[in-house]
């Protein structure tokens, strides 16, 4: 393995954490939205990854991250009784978005920590080359 494939592998890593901060904020963005007809009210999203391999990476081992899309939770909408709400359907019902607000904390931290060790290890790589390059003076 080349220390050059680890800025792609880290590279790759970094976008991924970074698609799951956004859609993690988005989360929290109408984590409080509410609307009378559940059709409409908005449903806490999240990313799913793959890893995935070229065919040098096949050889060496070394595997990359790849988006394959996001998805809906399927996670029950919150039925909340507040007939002055003016978005209440018929009965006095509002429904409330599925967005869990302490599982969405957990994955902003985690993600911006891998995030963080990701840039730890590009630093590290640098470094590391940087070495090698100076033993040749």
């Amino acid at each position: 393995m080349s220390l050059f494939e680890v800025f792609d592998v880290a590279g790759g890593a970094m976008n991924a954490q970074s698609v799951r901060m956004n859609v993690t904020a988005s989360n929290l963005a109408n984590a409080g939205s509410v609307n009378g007809d559940p059709d409409k009210v908005y449903r806490a999203q999240q990313p799913v990854f793959s890893s995935f391999s070229q065919s040098f990476a096949d050889q060496s081992g070394i595997a990359g991250v790849r988006l394959d899309g996001i998805v809906e939770s399927s996670a029950p909408l919150h039925k909340i009784y507040q007939p002055d709400n003016p978005d209440s359907d018929a009965d006095g019902n509002v429904y409330a978005s599925n967005v869990n607000t302490v599982e969405e904390m957990v994955n902003m931290i985690s993600a911006s920590r891998s995030y963080k060790n990701n840039i730890e290890m590009i630093n590290t790589t640098k470094d590391l080359l940087m070495q090698t390059l100076s033993l040749g003076r």
